[in-house]
């Protein structure tokens, strides 16, 4: 489903290039959840982004169904994010000027879909996530853990094959963070390929996987004291 081989991020200025990946390798297998952690500066959210093909990478290989996506040009690369890739962002990303229906409609319309069948999807991924009451509800009149929803909704609408979610809970309270990640977790069990950014190790605990992301390298938790070792020692 999600496969990087050696893919490398640098960031360049004139004086100075900074590795946000390096070396990284990753597969993730069709209906797998796996779940994304490491510390803050450790390339999480560089590789969410290039899996969802927000942005390029520098070098290496990436596979998304079976397609190398560096070979697709600007109009390839957005028509796979719009019809296979599903977006959560943490701090929910929706239109504050637009009721929950209209959020949900705006990728929808992008793909040229007829009025009805709009109409059918984002009614039944509002009820999917208990929100159907609330399709004429602006951003501002709904609760932080109801926002996450509408964002999920907006996402199941589109029919991902992948869905990406980047501190899906950060900006909720315990409560609002448990029904948001059972939902996730019912989504997956009706098949949904879920990767999860997290800096909760609760949450991370409930998917099938951990991978732990240190320095732009995916490493074995195991052997995370050799890893800085080494690295301690490839400075002096």
């Amino acid at each position: 489903m999600l496969k990087m081989t050696h893919l490398s991020k640098v960031y360049r200025t004139e004086v100075v290039e900074t590795y946000a990946l390096r070396d990284f390798n990753i597969d993730v297998k069709e209906g797998e959840f796996v779940a994304v952690t490491g510390p803050s500066g450790s390339g999480k959210t560089t590789f969410l982004t290039i899996a969802g093909l927000l942005e390029t990478f520098t070098g290496g290989e990436y596979h998304l169904d079976g397609v190398e996506v560096s070979n697709l040009n600007d109009n390839a690369r957005s028509k796979i994010r719009n019809e296979k890739i599903g977006f959560i962002f943490q701090a929910f990303n929706l239109i504050p000027d637009l009721n929950v229906f209209d959020n949900i409609e705006v990728p929808l319309r992008y793909r040229g879909m007829k009025s009805a069948e709009r109409k059918q999807r984002i009614m039944d991924s509002l009820e999917r996530v208990g929100l159907a009451s609330r399709a004429k509800h602006y951003p501002a009149e709904l609760s932080g853990g109801q926002q996450q929803r509408v964002a999920i909704a907006r996402a199941l609408a589109g029919s991902p094959r992948l869905l990406l979610a980047d501190e899906p809970t950060g900006n909720l309270d315990t409560q609002m963070a448990r029904g948001v990640m059972e939902l996730l977790e019912e989504i997956h069990r009706d098949g949904a390929t879920i990767v999860m950014v997290t800096h909760d190790p609760e949450l991370a605990a409930r998917a099938q996987r951990n991978v732990h992301i240190i320095d732009g390298q995916v490493v074995d938790l195991a052997e995370e004291p050799r890893f800085h070792a080494v690295k301690a020692g490839n400075r002096e």
